[in-house]
């Protein structure tokens, strides 16, 4: 199963890579690259859609998205459910239907619903710490797979509200039954993880985002004791970047004949897509030999 593999990897020791993806293609290209596993990312999910990461689509809107992605692909898919869609009553709901769905693992953040996208200026609101224990508790006591990995982000350093805060949640949510304590920061070096790993004393898997710390190599990672690294939206951004290129030089040149090297080929598409698995079962099953006569 996928949530026994999930596991699996967050206890091993090594760095588990996770990349985000937000639909089927994606989530292949992550698994034929070699990540250990995808991150449904509410960012990349909302981007697609061309609306705002701030709880604009709804918790049906993204499991959709993240049951496409554990179609395409065989390893675990870990979502990003924001801060659990709203109460307590709501987590109940997300985590039954996301196990029932064949999810591997959810993340939730400390942040009031509806949450805003961490790297967006603006005021970050935090739940209170009792308020997120009780998702986590929900959360716990809803899985029926004991395999189902619950990550609990804390979001105390995105908030400006300092270390201390940010241990003191981290410790009350392992406390609660998180199985890993995401630790997010926004500044530029290492420095506030390096910080935060090195004070907490809880028992339980680190995960990382490196999206604003970017020269930190999984090596780094592994000599810090950080069990899993997510690569949150790099897929998304270059995407956006080689698509942007691509339809540029089409309108500037008035034709497609100079992209015909830099972009992939048709043969690639139709693999993707498995169009030769398909045509070979046509062939299989053409002409049968099988019909009864009468």
């Amino acid at each position: 199963m996928k949530t026994k593999k999930l596991r699996e990897l967050l206890e091993s020791n090594e760095v588990t890579k996770v990349i985000g993806a937000h639909n089927g293609l994606s989530a292949k290209l992550a698994e034929q690259a070699g990540f250990d596993a995808i991150w449904a990312s509410g960012l990349e999910i909302s981007a697609s859609h061309a609306v705002p990461d701030a709880n604009i689509l709804t918790m049906t809107e993204n499991l959709q998205a993240a049951i496409v992605m554990n179609q395409a692909t065989s390893i675990p898919i870990i979502c990003d459910c924001d801060s659990g869609y709203g109460s307590v009553n709501n987590v109940i709901r997300m985590v039954q239907e996301y196990e029932r769905n064949g999810i591997a693992g959810i993340c939730i953040e400390d942040k009031q619903f509806p949450k805003l996208n961490s790297f967006v200026q603006g005021s970050q609101k935090l739940a209170s710490i009792d308020e997120f224990v009780s998702k986590i508790r929900a959360a716990k006591d809803t899985r029926k797979d004991p395999d189902f990995v619950i990550i609990a982000r804390v979001e105390a350093l995105i908030a400006g509200q300092g270390m201390e805060e940010a241990l003191e949640r981290a410790y009350a949510y392992e406390k609660a039954g998180a199985d890993a304590i995401l630790i997010h920061s926004k500044i530029k070096e290492i420095d506030e993880i390096k910080e935060f790993v090195q004070l907490f004393k809880g028992s339980v898997p680190i995960v990382v985002v490196p999206t604003t710390y970017p020269n930190i190599t999984v090596n780094d990672l592994n000599s810090l004791g950080i069990d899993m690294v997510i690569y949150a939206n790099h897929g998304l951004r270059s995407s956006i970047t080689a698509i942007q290129d691509t339809f540029a030089k089409i309108i500037e040149d008035g034709t497609t004949a100079n992209i015909e090297g830099d972009i992939s080929t048709m043969q690639k598409v139709f693999e993707l897509q498995g169009m030769f698995e398909m045509r070979e079962l046509e062939d299989k099953y053409k002409n049968s030999n099988l019909v009864a006569t009468p």
